[in-house]
């Protein structure tokens, strides 16, 4: 039989799973005849391997330390194990940071599931791809390129991944514990849970306005707008000719900028104009970019990028102008490229802290007013100014004055911008405003982050935690209510009751169940929603003020849980007969550990509530960060008692009423027969189903005369939120 890796199917968990709590893929691969041929029998394979990949000595397996992979790999591990640590260090080698791997033997022999975080699910498929031609090239004796294939999943990162300056963000907020979606293959995200949320744009947020956008946008208008409000600005203004340009040139005095109105990224800008030819050329030149242009008077000093946030400066960058030296020999255009752009921090990727210089119309131009074309060879030694605004290079936050801080500060607010991006112009940043001449020179919305993030020189700054601090001040979680219900039967019902009881303390809630979404009463759409993507509307739907949603034990193995974290897990049940056979879930145990996820997401200041009549339920109590709540109809069951004994919280039934306790006090909450009970064969709550969802409703903090007013009037057969057959 021929030794191969056959890559049976690859699944995307797109949250919390039964293997973590991030984002993975599940591959199904079949090793066929190598289960029969550990690494340490394939002459030269660990040589080979660790060749190619020096840096696996960095992975710590099962020995909890580094070398312990390449331990492993010397005294024999099998081809599925090797395959999660190739693909993880095939990501880590693309820029993606470690992750979780793990390799497990299914029920079928030679095949394994091989798991690994997926930061992307693209790169990480493609990862596992290469990782798989490159084991097997290692296996066979053939030869394999690593750096090409690494090259090709950068490539692929810099298009599917989300961008550095939006990557700082989402990385903040998870600090905080806020959850991230990703509402496109862009970098559009939205940070926290329905009614709770924000979205970014990269540098732009919902807060970000269209009219500052506009005003931003409008040179002459924001100049305008500021000079008005006492922001220094350099005078100016629109121009209709190139002789109007040289009136205005007069008129502000020279030396002069001449750039388009609308100017972004520097294009078609002009500065330090002293004559009427030049002033005039450039004229013609920035009407190529745009039908308006405007004329301002050049302010003398150095070039910084101020970046303000929620009406604060957070960090600044300064500019330096681009250069080259010549050496008699190449031209121009060759000593751009031999000693600019050569330079390691320029590039075209988005985590690159300089952009390629490009011989545009402002480098020939600048370059002309020299006497030289790109073309020209300079001598030896001759230095020419290739760009003045050539690089923002330098970290300079420290340095700025305080009365620059709050006249950058000032500039944003005028124009509107949350978040802005300011082009300062001053002699000295650590210097008084009074004291020099300086102004702002445009205010950009949407500023690029990555020049503050990775410097060429200085440290990075927090420019992430700044945004997320400015869109959730401190205390806000961007979390709304959230309850989450697993488990085997029921868990339609106690969602339309819980959610019936948070409807009644006047929030809009969102139902996800097998029988359909729902928003407050009304129906979104009828049949199974019991999955990731039935819940994921309701998460992004600005709307909701809290949500429930049902997870069945398939949809937590195929799909993984669309939320990180949840106020309350509910578990109702483990029927030791469940199994899911396609994804060889063949016994209770492995069904423990799909349903234990459940609990596992549960946040520090919420609770699960677990069912104390099912013992492997009831175990589950120990896994959660947060409290627990017991139910039962049986008051003496063991879990029950000894978590009431312990001080802790549990609802039960006695004789004809139901009991809310905590340690030894006890209130009954109503009676029995004060609730519409029957068969859940007929869409009528259970008792079971009616204690779960009193426990849960008490552990969101729900008043007990709305809980005992809501599980005495729910009507289990309205039409909109009916629930047919059982669950």
């Amino acid at each position: 039989m021929k030794k191969d890796i056959l890559i049976r199917s690859v699944t995307p968990l797109r949250g919390p799973n039964m293997w973590t709590y991030h984002p993975v893929l599940e591959a199904r691969v079949d090793i066929g005849a190598l289960e029969d041929f550990p690494s340490n029998t394939i002459p030269g394979f660990y040589e080979r391997l660790s060749a190619w990949l020096p840096t696996l000595a960095d992975h710590r397996c099962s020995y909890g330390e580094p070398g312990g992979f390449l331990r492993r790999l010397r005294e024999g591990t099998w081809p599925g194990h090797i395959l999660e640590h190739v693909t993880l260090e095939l990501q880590n080698l693309a820029g993606l940071p470690g992750g979780f791997g793990r390799a497990r033997e299914t029920s079928e022999r030679g095949v394994y599931k091989i798991v690994v975080r997926a930061w992307n699910e693209t790169v990480t498929a493609a990862a596992l791809n290469f990782a798989r031609d490159l084991v097997m090239s290692a296996i066979e004796d053939r030869a394999f390129d690593v750096g090409a294939a690494v090259l090709g999943l950068k490539q692929l990162c810099d298009v599917h991944c989300l961008g550095p300056s939006t990557s700082s963000i989402v990385n903040a907020a998870e600090l905080r514990r806020i959850p991230a979606i990703r509402l496109s293959e862009g970098n559009l995200v939205q940070l926290g849970h329905g009614a709770a949320q924000h979205r970014i744009w990269t540098a732009e947020t919902d807060l970000t306005s269209a009219i500052a956008q506009g005003i931003s946008q409008d040179k002459d208008l924001a100049r305008g707008l500021m000079k008005s409000c006492g922001v220094p600005v350099p005078e100016g203004r629109l121009v209709k000719s190139a002789e109007d340009a040289w009136e205005a040139a007069e008129d502000v005095g020279l030396p002069v900028v001449v750039k388009p109105n609308s100017a972004r990224l520097g294009r078609a800008v002009f500065t330090k104009l002293t004559t009427r030819e030049e002033v005039e050329a450039a004229y013609v030149a920035a009407r190529e970019e745009t039908r308006n242009i405007i004329v301002e008077h050049f302010v003398s000093g150095q070039e910084h990028r101020v970046l303000v946030i929620g009406g604060r400066m957070v960090a600044a960058a300064r500019g330096e102008p681009a250069m080259v030296t010549g050496d008699g020999v190449s031209t121009v255009a060759a000593l751009v490229e031999k000693q600019i752009n050569s330079d390691p921090r320029r590039g075209v990727m988005a985590d690159a802290p300089l952009n390629p210089m490009k011989l545009d119309e402002v480098v020939c131009f600048e370059l002309a007013r020299q006497g030289a074309t790109p073309e020209s060879v300079p001598a030896a030694g001759a230095v020419l100014l290739v760009r003045r605004d050539g690089n923002l290079a330098e970290d300079v936050t420290d340095l700025v004055h305080p009365s620059i801080a709050t006249a950058v500060a000032l500039a944003a607010r005028v124009v509107g911008l949350d978040i802005a991006g300011i082009d300062f112009v001053a002699e000295d940043i650590a210097k008084p405003l009074a004291l020099q001449e300086a102004a702002v020179v445009a205010v950009n919305s949407g500023p690029g982050l990555q020049l503050h993030l990775k410097p060429a020189r200085g440290g990075p700054r927090p420019v992430g935690p700044a945004i997320v601090g400015h869109l959730f001040p401190h205390g806000e979680t961007g979390r709304i209510p959230l309850v989450g219900i697993t488990g085997s039967d029921g868990l339609g019902m106690v969602g339309r009751l819980v959610a019936r009881l948070l409807q009644l303390t006047g929030k809009r809630v969102g139902l996800a169940c097998r029988d359909g979404l729902f928003l407050d009463r009304r129906v979104i759409a009828r049949g199974d929603q019991a999955h990731w993507r039935g819940a994921h509307r309701l998460l992004i739907n600005r709307s909701v003020e809290a949500a429930v949603l049902e997870n069945g034990a398939r949809a937590l193995v195929a799909e993984g849980l669309a939320y990180d974290r949840c106020r309350v897990g509910v578990v109702m049940g483990l029927d030791e007969r469940d199994k899911i056979d396609e994804f060889d879930i063949c016994n209770p145990d492995q069904m423990f550990n799909v349903l234990r996820t459940q609990i596992d997401v549960v946040l520090p200041e919420g609770a699960a509530v677990l069912n104390a009549e099912d013992p492997l339920v009831a175990s589950m109590a120990k896994l959660c960060d947060g409290a627990v709540v017991f139910f039962s109809t049986v008051p003496a069951a063991p879990p029950l008692a000894a978590h009431r004994d312990a001080g802790g919280r549990v609802v039960f039934t006695r004789g004809g009423d139901l009991v809310l306790a905590t340690g030894a006090q006890e209130s009954v909450l109503t009676q029995l027969a004060a609730v519409p009970l029957g068969s859940a064969a007929n869409g009528e709550p259970g008792v079971t189903q009616v204690l779960a969802a009193i426990a849960t409703a008490w552990a969101l903090d729900i008043p007990l005369e709305i809980i005992r007013a809501g599980i005495e009037t729910f009507d289990p057969h309205d039409a909109n939120f009916a629930i047919v057959g059982a669950r």
